[in-house]
């Protein structure tokens, strides 16, 4: 593998986790910023594998190889020594968003009724927690509970060899659910160490490279991106939990800034809340000269954002060169398509009307209603991108918008138990040629000399007579509506009223926005149903922006506070969730359009 030296022969992340334990024992590989700032725990590759060891014996004497284990940890080292831990017992573990308080756990029963697991690893804290929680939740109190932080280092010395191979599982990653209900997708190392070695070429990292990462560790860009290429590059990376990031988006610059990080990035969220929070009138105490590789995936990539972003953080250092648009899936276990580093952004102005039809047709940045798109480059090596006709199953001409379609190492081994939902995502053919399985992404796009732009969504795809919305244009149009509608806080989608599918917004208000006199009739600044002047003037600024950029009608707006759309733990806006709560009348609105 290239991320190795001399080519040392590995089969599993196990093999390289032992290599840099005999390599560079005492150097340090994660260190976690408890408070996001200052307060920090490390950990080296011999203490990693010590601890690991020690867990893995533990398991070892209470499961069987291939026994799926659950992993309920916050953000930090425990979560990091667990999973090793059950890399090294030979168990398939699932990594998961620990319960959170007033939460729903119905994910989580999900998760474990699918998946069958019987065994919990967390810490003494999130346990002591829960305890409180199972009288409530019956579903969870046929699992055994362990907390790995009360396992003794010394049980490292009991730990027995095991054998694995490049076919053994190494993870269930449970898909977000933005668009369905959760399934576990299968990835063994080999799928690991091709997509690892494919980041750290598309990367070009190298042992002087230096990470700082935010992103939740359950999902494929917080754990794969951010926890293993690391260890498969032999560099140290600095993370901290998502919270700290939420809580103050210019913690990740400052981190960047203090630890001289050279990759570092993000969902284009993230670089929209930098920009937000962002004061011209604050000088910072910011160097971001050594950040030379932005990364930005997972949901689709906004120019204006990268533009504004750059504008800004330029007088701290920062090089428009750095943005490295990438996409990717956790059925691909991570990435797919990724640019040339130290490049500037490719980019495609087209006519919005003519994409609602699919069609691919350039115009001037300055036409109305035309959509500035950012390459996500091209494929990785030894794989195939093909953009398909979703119904048809037709490779589709140049200059025409399809379903994305992959084949390759990367791909995972299909979902969990589930086996007609694999063989339609995972073993899709071209009509008429039967000779190569691919990947169903589920996304839309097209390529251009090579390059893959990414337009939206399948399933969120809004049909409104005979053309074609996709909704993250509405929501960004209504978020720029209004200075106080909330980041990554809109949703849209469509109902079936009277046969006919009608437009529906639902939008978070920064509690601010009602900080006057007239409307600040409630103790906690929000507005009563029987006060909302301001509400219908921002309502009606909504319809106004539709109707001007998307040429549509909205048929219900329903502002709400801040948490009110639901999402899935890694963030992505939950339309279905959204849809169906919206027809059930169960959202918690401030007030409701006319």
């Amino acid at each position: 593998m290239s991320g190795l030296e001399n080519n040392i022969e590995t089969a599993t992340l196990v093999d390289i986790l032992r290599h840099r334990v005999l390599t560079q024992p005492k150097q340090n590989l994660y260190t976690f910023l408890v408070d996001g700032e200052n307060q920090k725990v490390s950990l080296t590759y011999g203490e990693l594998e010590q601890r690991a060891k020690a867990i893995a014996a533990y398991l070892q004497s209470i499961c069987s190889p291939q026994e799926r284990v659950l992993l309920l940890y916050p953000p930090g080292l425990d979560y990091i020594e667990a999973f090793f831990g059950c890399l090294y017992a030979g168990v398939i573990a699932i990594p998961a968003y620990p319960p959170r308080p007033n939460r729903s756990l119905s994910r989580l029963k999900s998760i474990i009724d699918d998946a069958q697991a019987t065994l919990a690893l967390t810490n003494q804290t999130i346990l002591t927690s829960l305890k409180r929680k199972l009288v409530h939740a019956p579903e969870l109190t046929h699992l055994r509970w362990l907390s790995t932080d009360s396992i003794h280092v010394d049980l490292s010395e009991d730990y027995q060899e095991i054998t694995l191979s490049e076919n053994t599982l190494a993870f269930l990653q449970y898909t977000s659910g933005s668009t369905a209900k959760p399934k576990g997708v299968k990835i063994a190392h080999n799928n690991l160490l091709h997509n690892l070695e494919a980041i750290h070429n598309c990367f070009q990292h190298n042992p002087q490279s230096r990470g700082v990462i935010w992103l939740p560790p359950y999902h494929d860009m917080g754990l794969i991106g951010g926890i293993l290429q690391p260890l498969y590059g032999g560099f140290p990376v600095v993370l901290m939990s998502p919270l700290m990031f939420l809580q103050n988006p210019l913690r990740w610059l400052k981190a960047i800034s203090l630890h001289k990080a050279t990759t570092s990035g993000g969902p284009n969220f993230a670089y929209d809340l930098c920009v937000r929070k962002y004061n011209r009138e604050q000088e910072l105490d910011l160097d971001l000269s050594s950040w030379d590789l932005a990364f930005n995936g997972a949901e689709p990539i906004n120019y204006d954002t990268l533009a504004k972003f750059a504008d800004i953080f330029s007088d701290y250092g920062f090089r428009p060169e750095a943005f490295y648009p990438c996409y990717g899936m956790a059925e691909a276990t991570l990435i797919i398509s990724g640019g040339k580093k130290s490049s500037q952004l490719v980019t495609k102005t087209l006519q919005g009307k003519a994409l609602e039809q699919n069609r691919i047709e350039t115009a001037h940045s300055n036409e109305e209603n035309s959509r500035t798109l950012v390459s996500c480059g091209s494929s990785l090596p030894n794989q195939k991108i093909v953009i398909v006709h979703p119904e048809t199953l037709v490779q589709c001409p140049p200059g025409e918008v399809g379903e994305i379609w992959v084949s390759g190492a990367s791909i995972a081994q299909g979902y969990w138990q589930q086996s007609a939902e694999t063989k339609h995502t995972f073993n899709a053919y071209l009509k008429n040629q039967e000779n190569e399985p691919f990947l169903r992404t589920g996304d839309l796009g097209f390529l251009e000399d090579g390059e893959l732009f990414v337009t939206g969504r399948l399933k969120d795809i809004i049909i409104i007579n005979g053309r074609n919305h996709y909704p993250q244009d509405i929501e960004r149009t209504v978020e720029e509506s209004n200075f106080y509608i909330r980041p990554s806080g809109v949703a849209s989608f469509s109902v079936d009223i009277e046969g006919e599918e009608r437009l529906v917004i639902l939008a978070e208000v920064d509690r601010r926005y009602w900080d006057s006199p007239r409307t600040k009739s409630q103790s906690n600044g929000y507005p009563t149903t029987t006060n909302t002047s301001k509400a219908q003037e921002l309502i009606q600024s909504i319809r106004r922006e539709i109707s001007k950029n998307h040429d549509l009608q909205v048929y219900s707006i329903l502002l709400l506070k801040s948490g009110g759309i639901p999402k899935t733990s890694s963030g992505k806006i939950q339309r279905h969730v959204c849809r169906a709560n919206f027809l059930a009348g169960t959202l918690k609105q401030l007030t409701i359009s006319d």
